[in-house]
Formats: C-alpha cells, structure tokens, sequence
C-alpha cells in the first residue's frame, strides 16, 4: 500500500493509525499542502484524487480517498484488531462519533476553510471546535468507557485524538472537557497512536519533532 499523507492533516492521521493498529506496512509518500502553494493541487496529485484532499490509499489495485471509508475498507479486509464493535447499538454509537468529528467538526476548521476567514480563522477555528466539542462531551457521558465507546478502541477513537489535537493548536480550552481529555490521553499512550503523531512522520520539519 501506498499512502499520500501530509503530517499535521488529521485526517491522514486517522488513517495512520488504523493501518498501525492493524500492523499494516505502507509506504508513505508526503503531500505537502503549504508548499509550492499546496502540493495537494498539482495535476499528478489530481488524477489521484479529484478532491486534491489527503489522505489517499493505493491499495489492493485500488484508490481511495477520504478517511472514514479507507478505515472501513481496512476494517473489512483486516477485521483484526476490530475498530467496529460486534454489537450493533455500540457500533452505530462509534459511527455517531466518527462523523460527529469528521463530518461536523474538522472540516469547519479545515485548512481550505480558514484561508477564507482571513484574520478571523483563529476565532471561527475556536467556535467550531468549542461547538462540537461541548456535544461530544455529552454524548461521551452515554458512551464512553475507557475510550470513546467502552473498553475496547475504535474508529470513534481514530478521530478523537487528532481532533484534540488541532483543538489544542488553536489554544481551546480543554477544562470543560474532562471526559474527552482522559480518553485522548489514554489512547496517546497506545503505541500504534504514537508511531502514527504528526510529531514522528518523515516530513516532519525538524522543529516538530519529537
């Protein structure tokens, strides 16, 4: 498999880390969506994915884009460890989560968004996280164990983390949080969430390493 992935998309991370979870070896090929105003928009890039989006997945003769279908084809050709519970109420509980975070939240604060908000993307980054986060926190309340949806980790959890992530790039407060913070720092400590952090990818820029 081939992924095109840029280091701080959280997008991109989610999928990182279901291909760790599932111990599946890739190569990685970055997409750097700043330089050369945006690598993502270069005819090669678009023939690849007509979205000009990461992640994409060329895997099994086949491409994919967008993040939440890459981890469902994973978790459908490699259903070890599994990221969908087997019952049907806490699966459809994960599903809520992940679209709650991937449809609801990130792309109001994507990348594309906030070059339209001008001096005001800080701002709007911050209302639509803080938004979907004091929802989250509610529904966490019903679901949560140690992680998103019990004890076991999900793809609910896949989208978490990189979401608090960005939450703490652009300074929201995590106080009124608590149920989110511990699951995040909980999964933080999960060696395939470590190897996937934007922190350790090979396009990294030396500064944020870790």
């Amino acid at each position: 498999p081939i992924l095109y992935s840029y280091f701080r998309s959280s997008c991109s991370w989610r999928v990182r880390i279901a291909l760790a979870l599932k111990g599946i070896s890739y190569d990685l090929v970055p997409v750097n969506l700043i330089k050369d105003g945006g690598q993502q928009f270069s005819a090669e890039f678009k023939a690849l994915n007509p979205m000009q989006q990461v992640p994409a997945l060329q895997i099994d003769g086949i491409t994919l884009s967008q993040s939440l279908a890459i981890i469902n084809y994973l978790e459908e050709t490699h259903p070890n460890p599994r990221l969908l519970p087997q019952d049907p109420k806490k699966r459809a509980q994960v599903r809520m989560i992940a679209d709650h975070i991937a449809s609801g939240i990130q792309p109001l604060q994507n990348l594309s968004v906030l070059k339209q908000m001008g001096e005001k993307k800080m701002e709007w980054a911050q209302s639509c996280i803080i938004s979907g986060f004091q929802a989250l926190e509610q529904i966490l309340q019903h679901t949560a164990g140690r992680y998103c949806v019990g004890d076991e980790v999900s793809m609910a959890d896949l989208c978490l983390v990189p979401q608090v992530a960005n939450a703490e790039r652009f300074k929201v407060d995590m106080r009124p949080y608590p149920i989110i913070t511990r699951i995040n720092k909980a999964l933080l400590d999960l060696e395939a969430f470590k190897i996937s952090h934007p922190s350790r990818q090979p396009d990294t820029p030396a500064e944020l390493r870790a």
